[in-house]
């Protein structure tokens, strides 16, 4: 028996195969990767969701092709040639350089770049950037898509399986069935009863006994058969059974908050929250790629903590020291303020150069365990300093040590470390 093949021949945007440019996505995979990996590092972050332009190596598009050779002996006449006869050996051209001028650039590895270059979309550039992560405790919340669905009571089918069989349905289907297939005969059979109770009562005629005896044998066999033949109705048969059934509703996607908090004191530089912006931005985007509805809260703090816009979290500047947990204590107030756990899904990054009043860290730990922690779905936090490190990360060791599965914590010293850290903070988790 042959195998069925099914071509798709859906026609994507600009009358483009959308099988072929599938097709097309896979094969040059690992380049697209690492063009998507570049653009991350190199692009501002108002433009980081536009699509990306990708280059193929000629050395990787070049494909083996079957074609005829030239056979035989051929003579032939070529159209001007008064300069040229056969065993002519053609002299280089003036200037020793070849007869074209090369448009492209050198590359430091010795292979040069094709000129083939192609265009991936805002879609598939989130799907190439996000690959191999996914969100920590999402398959607790049962999401896979941004769009949720909900099963609901749709009446009964004659179709379905065992463990949706409505018992009392189908036995009331067939008593109804029983009953229409067995009503004529046992109308019959009261019919033949009740002439049989006659005859039976009746005087017996000496003359004719041998016929009142027939009579009631031939109806009582033909009662018997007919009982015979009610006692032949299925108890059940399987046109009887009835399924409840449920279709499938869309529901609103489950909502997600994001926590944004970040160091503005004296020692966080413009870097620093340039470099912080980026992990921002990365884990917005991230988000967004599971949950339909997010808001953004930006939480930035010095000595004392301040819920502000995104441009004043991101270039204000503040002087004086540092007190981070007044960040903590601001955002578990918004928690039970504006968040209930029932119904969003908590993220929180922190960004801070590792500077904290000492006697404040061990306050930070506590808050963050016992009291953030619980109602999150995820913390992540970084530190962006090339330096040792000092007390708050320590303090925040312990507190991952009793949560690896919700707290997570990395160090970044420069922007080229963004994008490791990030898939490191957020790779897929081992079941």
């Amino acid at each position: 028996m042959g195998m069925t093949h099914i071509v798709d021949r859906r026609l994507n945007g600009k009358n483009k195969s959308a099988v072929n440019r599938e097709r097309f996505l896979r094969r040059y995979r690992q380049h697209i990767k690492k063009a998507v990996a570049d653009a991350v590092q190199r692009r501002s972050i108002t433009d980081i969701e536009r699509g990306e332009s990708v280059s193929i190596p000629s050395r990787d598009i070049e494909e083996p092709v079957f074609h005829h050779g030239q056979g035989g002996k051929q003579e032939m006449v070529h159209p001007g040639n008064e300069e040229f006869v056969t065993g002519d050996e053609i002299a280089k051209p003036p200037g020793g350089g070849g007869g074209g001028s090369g448009s492209g650039q050198a590359s430091p590895d010795g292979e040069g770049m094709d000129e083939f270059a192609f265009q991936i979309t805002q879609e598939e550039f989130l799907d190439f950037l996000f690959d191999d992560l996914e969100l920590p405790n999402l398959a607790r919340k049962k999401l896979k898509d941004t769009e949720a669905f909900t099963y609901s009571r749709a009446g009964f089918t004659s179709q379905g399986v065992p463990a949706k069989l409505d018992v009392v349905r189908s036995l009331r289907g067939a008593h109804a069935r029983r009953l229409g297939l067995g009503g004529s005969r046992r109308k019959k059979i009261r019919e033949l009863e009740e002439q049989l109770a006659a005859l039976k009562s009746a005087p017996e005629d000496l003359d004719a006994a041998f016929s009142h005896a027939d009579q009631i044998e031939a109806l009582e066999a033909e009662i018997a058969s007919l009982k015979s033949n009610m006692r032949r109705i299925p108890f059940i048969d399987e046109i009887d059974l009835r399924y409840r059934q449920h279709i499938k509703k869309p529901k609103p996607a489950t909502s997600a908050v994001m926590f944004c908090l970040m160091d503005v004191s004296g020692s966080m530089t413009q870097t620093h929250k340039d470099i912080a912006k980026r992990f921002f931005i990365l884990l917005y985007l991230f988000l967004r790629k599971n949950y339909k509805k997010i808001d953004v809260v930006f939480i930035r703090h010095h000595t004392s903590a301040k819920e502000v816009d995104e441009e004043e979290f991101f270039y204000s500047r503040e002087t004086g020291g540092t007190i981070v947990s007044s960040a903590l204590k601001l955002m578990n107030k918004i928690i039970e303020s504006r968040y209930s756990p029932d119904e969003w899904n908590i993220y929180a990054a922190q960004a801070s150069d590792g500077d904290n009043w000492n006697d404040d860290s061990p306050v930070c730990g506590k808050i963050l365990a016992e009291r953030i922690l619980p109602l999150v779905q995820y913390y992540a936090y970084v530190e962006i300093t090339p330096q040792d490190h000092q007390m708050l990360w320590y303090e925040y060791e312990k507190v991952m040590e009793h949560a690896p599965q919700s707290f997570a914590m990395q160090q970044i010293a420069d922007p080229g470390e963004i994008y490791p850290v990030f898939r490191q903070l957020f790779e897929r988790k081992a079941a």
